[in-house]
């Protein structure tokens, strides 16, 4: 652990005055990096970060910190540096290096599966709203009880509608940026209803009630799974420890009788 500690030390001290140059080492070979990238990293980047976030320096961040990794595992075998021992250090840095992706799809998994649960109380707040006003109007008033998730893409979406884009491309918009089962299609059926007459309108509003009230009761039927699940696992979990425990002490007892 010393050792590794005295590597990482110096490391830092000659990257301060610039005797080694990780960083300038990293730009030069950019392209021969750039390979290793996954096809949906900037994709996931953007969605966990924001469409602001600077992707080629958040790639050479992990590429730094995967080097790092090996050349610390490489001062830890330094005094026995075998071949195995060289292959455990690129594994750690390769480790490294696919962690932080790993960590950003699993979180982008998690907010989809929030997502396709919250989305039907999004629609059918929507849905109450439309009775009285308008679609863009509709989608205005709805900014404030929207869950937290929604509010960016709404947001964005109201301010193109109000800039004068009046084609389906802000509802697309919208659907992209949350794209869970059923959003492209229920933000065709909104698109819709904001072009329809008034006279049609009570017939699309009934449309829509209907696809509304299917996914508020796929979003229940999922939860009540998950909290199934959970309960399983729960009681899984109790019948183990409380067998293991049960074997523990029969154990005990019949070596206590063997020696007596």
């Amino acid at each position: 652990m010393e050792i590794i500690l005295i590597g990482i030390i110096v490391l830092f001290v000659m990257q301060k005055q610039k005797v080694i140059q990780g960083n300038k080492f990293i730009q030069d070979n950019q392209k021969y990096f750039m390979s290793l990238r996954e096809e949906d990293y900037e994709f996931l980047a953007k969605a966990q970060y924001g469409i602001d976030v600077d992707i080629e320096k958040l790639f050479s961040m992990r590429v730094r910190n995967s080097f790092l990794t090996i050349i610390a595992m490489v001062f830890m075998f330094l005094s026995n540096l075998t071949f195995i021992n060289v292959l455990l250090c690129f594994l750690a840095g390769f480790f490294v290096f696919k962690s932080s992706y790993s960590k950003m799809k699993s979180i982008y998994k998690r907010q989809l599966h929030d997502i396709y649960l919250q989305l039907p109380y999004l629609l059918k707040n929507l849905e109450v709203l439309a009775q009285h006003y308008t679609i863009p109007n509709a989608l205005g008033k709805s900014l404030n009880s929207a869950p937290e998730v929604f509010k960016p893409g709404l947001k964005e979406l109201v301010e193109k509608i109000n800039l004068g884009d009046s084609s389906i491309e802000p509802y697309m918009g919208f659907a992209q940026r949350y794209p869970v089962n059923d959003s492209m299609r229920m933000m065709r059926l909104l698109y819709r209803l904001s072009l329809g007459a008034q006279e049609s309108k009570h017939e699309q509003l009934i449309v829509f009630s209907k696809s509304v009230s299917s996914l508020q009761n796929k979003a229940r039927e999922m939860k009540y799974k998950e909290r199934l699940a959970k309960m399983e696992q729960k009681t899984m979990l109790m019948l183990g420890v409380t067998g293991g425990g049960v074997m523990i002490v029969l154990m005990i007892s019949l070596l206590q009788s063997m020696n007596s």
